[in-house]
């Protein structure tokens, strides 16, 4: 597995289920009271800033990329990374190990913050 030796924790945010009293089927998620997960020398990386507009709007998209070892990281986690938080909108690749060295790269999951 790589280490960043100076890599810092982010949080992992998941928001926890509602399920419906009357099917007990999951219904949403309820961000009321996300559970937490440290995550420690993980390292993120600017990737890109656009603009969006539109007629009546203007938005900004910042996409960063999070570079982890095996944390258990999923589809709409949110990752706090300082003053910022950040969605996972795909999905998160499995770790890769190389089957000559038993070597295993971070994984690097896509993130993506919207402004306005």
């Amino acid at each position: 597995m790589m280490d960043f030796p100076f890599g810092r924790s982010v949080t992992r945010l998941r928001a926890g289920v509602q399920v419906d009293p009357y099917s007990g089927e999951e219904t949403f998620s309820d961000w009321g009271s996300p559970s937490s997960l440290e995550i420690e020398g993980a390292f993120v990386a600017h990737t890109s800033t656009s603009m969006l507009a539109t007629a009546t709007r203007e938005q900004a998209l910042e996409a960063k990329s999070l570079f982890c070892g095996e944390a258990e990281i999923r589809k709409g986690d949110r990752i706090v990374d300082g003053d910022y938080t950040y969605t996972i909108d795909g999905i998160p690749p499995a770790a890769d190990t190389n089957p000559f060295t038993n070597w295993t790269p971070p994984r690097e999951i896509p993130l993506t913050r919207y402004e306005g």
